[in-house]
């Protein structure tokens, strides 16, 4: 009888880690943008469980910075602050570019094989599209993050990309930002498989739109109303 009350109480929260974790993609990759109305009895009905997952996957994505819940409101999907973007992409870009240093003076075979692997994926990606490409550049970040060998550094960095990637999904909208991008990996992977230190941390911090003019860029791209006012 206790075996299947402890199996009963299990199951609940693993379809609550299923939705949240629906519902992250989803955030993530600016399928639902910053600001959206999450509605419990719409997420009732979409995955057709009971209200109990729904507010645990809810409280889930809200200890993550990804979802609001305020009483009598209702969650919405977060909005930051421009300064707190700015200053999540100026950490963001510290971080990758100490990755970056982190893999080049750790890097051996395999690790290249990995790497070279993960550019050749964004060549191919080339040409089908910003989706296809957003997958294929997340992936080389990740081979990077791995790559540094150092576990709490790839969880911070992992962090940190989670509270504004819904805020890049127009990254990758044009030939030419793709372009962009895939020289930058190039380079970063030409200096990691080398060995080298400073060109490796040099290429990723000119990649990461952290610095005054590439933030201003990225921020251009971004509807205003995506944005949380800033507090006095």
């Amino acid at each position: 009888m206790e075996a299947m009350d402890a199996k009963l109480a299990v199951q609940p929260r693993n379809v609550a880690a299923s939705i949240r974790a629906t519902l992250q993609a989803e955030i993530e990759n600016g399928t639902l943008p910053p600001g959206s109305v999450l509605d419990e009895r719409s997420l009732v009905e979409r995955f057709g469980v009971s209200r109990t997952p729904v507010r645990e996957a809810l409280q889930q994505l809200s200890a993550k910075e990804l979802v609001r819940i305020t009483p009598r409101h209702g969650a919405t999907v977060a909005r930051l602050m421009i300064s707190q973007v700015r200053g999540v992409m100026e950490v963001l870009g510290e971080l990758e570019s100490y990755a970056a240093r982190l893999a080049a003076r750790r890097i051996d075979d395999a690790v290249r094989a990995k790497l070279q692997a993960a550019l050749q994926r964004c060549r191919d990606a080339d040409g089908k599209g910003a989706a296809e490409y957003t997958l294929a550049n997340l992936a080389f970040h990740e081979v990077v993050f791995a790559a540094s060998r150092n576990d709490y550094l790839t969880q911070q960095l992992r962090k940190a990309h989670g509270l504004v990637q819904r805020y890049r999904m127009r990254d990758f909208q044009s030939a030419a930002q793709i372009a962009k991008s895939l020289a930058d990996h190039e380079e970063i992977t030409k200096a990691i498989c080398q060995g080298d230190e400073a060109a490796a941390g040099r290429a990723m911090a000119e990649h990461v739109p952290s610095g005054s003019t590439g933030f201003s860029e990225f921020l251009a791209k971004v509807p205003p109303h995506f944005f949380e006012s800033e507090r006095a």
